[in-house]
């Protein structure tokens, strides 16, 4: 079991806990597919869960490398990016939009995709492993991701139009590559 505590193993006990996180995202696409939006949100959380932890492991018992750094955040990409906005265009534009508002929606989600997708190969290209950094430039991905379940539980209670829902999206994408400062926690 040596490996857990080797930095440079991929399997180490950091890795791990974001294979995790992999997994519940994974599944959370399962059940979004599946219209199971509960089961997908349990999923995704505990997804997000075990981002907080990875990162704690891999600081305290001195597990970063590259590999994690690279790792995680392809964990962050499927779990805060694709899962939240495969949430919101299944959940909201699905069942309000049609025609010209759902090229609209997806011309939208593809948007926040390649803004979740920049901002993380921006922060890899300046991510030195073992080190955290006072504060974001831009919203982290995490919290996007939480920005868009917050849209989505408004819309549960107080239903938007799709296209509210739309521009918040466009706000929040934006948002994650602004010059915007966010404490690292």
């Amino acid at each position: 079991m040596k490996f857990l505590w080797t930095p440079s193993s991929h399997f180490n006990l950091a890795n791990l806990f974001t294979f995790v996180n992999i997994t519940a995202g994974l599944l959370a696409v399962y059940f979004i597919a599946q219209n199971n939006f509960f089961a997908a949100s349990i999923f995704a959380w505990i997804g997000g869960a075990f981002d907080i932890f990875d990162g704690k492991i891999a600081r305290k018992y001195k597990l970063s490398n590259e590999f994690g750094i690279q790792l995680d955040s392809f964990a962050d990409f499927l779990t805060f990016v694709l899962v939240p906005v495969f949430f919101v265009f299944q959940a909201i534009y699905a069942t309000q939009l049609s025609g010209f508002w759902m090229g609209i929606a997806a011309i939208v989600s593809i948007y926040y995709v390649i803004s979740g997708l920049r901002r993380l190969i921006h922060f890899n290209l300046n991510a030195d492993a073992g080190s955290v950094a006072n504060y974001f430039t831009g919203v982290p991905t995490p919290l996007g991701a939480i920005l868009l379940w917050l849209v989505f539980l408004i819309n549960t209670y107080t239903p938007l139009p799709g296209i509210a829902v739309i521009v918040l999206m466009i706000i929040i994408g934006w948002s994650l590559n602004s010059t915007i400062k966010v404490r690292h926690p």
